[in-house]
């Protein structure tokens, strides 16, 4: 008996100093949506999109309580990007759309809202949908190495739980899915708004 109390007692020690030690780690689910800007260029060639809809992964290491490193997926489906040719000849490709990338996340405390910002290197690939929305048959995979950057804020719901909600911009080439009449020569600035939810532990 002494010894199923003493195990209870160091089991009651062992989780009271776990909470008291402070959360360096987290990830996070989010809803996310992708919005191209429309694109002209000197070339001809114009880019409109519709947005997408997905979801967004992401784990942060603590290096101090108000600096972390980032990784995240995420992706979109069902975007289609249409490209006009000098006015006459037009081409629509329906994508789904992958993000890898990794941040630096600078952090800022004020009670339960804690704002942040953040910037890093990323790849962002277009995957073409082989439908009948797509009229180019020959689209290929295109990957647009860039990088992202974003500001958002985290709202402290219990010390395990946060609401995140985050403005994110990915730069990148235009994709031209391997065909080079599609060739803008222009950067994009891709808007990904996100709303989520962090666990810490």
């Amino acid at each position: 008996m002494k010894k199923i109390a003493f195990i209870a007692f160091l089991l009651a020690v062992c989780v009271a100093a776990g909470r008291a030690q402070e959360s360096r780690q987290d990830i996070s689910l989010s809803g996310t949506a992708i919005i191209e800007p429309f694109i002209a260029s000197s070339t001809d060639v114009q880019v409109h999109s519709n947005y997408g809809l997905g979801a967004l992964a992401s784990y942060r290491f603590m290096l101090t309580p108000s600096s972390a490193l980032e990784a995240n997926y995420g992706m979109t489906y069902q975007n289609t990007i249409r490209y006009i040719i000098s006015n006459t000849n037009n081409y629509n490709i329906l994508t789904r759309n992958e993000e890898i990338s990794a941040a630096y996340v600078r952090s800022f405390t004020y009670r339960k809202f804690n704002p942040f910002l953040e910037a890093g290197p990323g790849v962002l690939i277009f995957l073409p949908i082989r439908n009948s929305s797509t009229t180019l048959i020959d689209a290929k995979q295109a990957m647009g190495i860039g990088g992202m950057y974003g500001a958002g804020f985290a709202y402290e719901i219990s010390p395990s739980f946060d609401i995140r909600a985050e403005y994110r911009g990915f730069v990148t080439k235009v994709p031209t899915f391997g065909d080079t009449l599609l060739d803008t020569k222009r950067w994009y600035n891709v808007f990904n708004p996100t709303v989520g939810v962090a666990y810490h532990f």
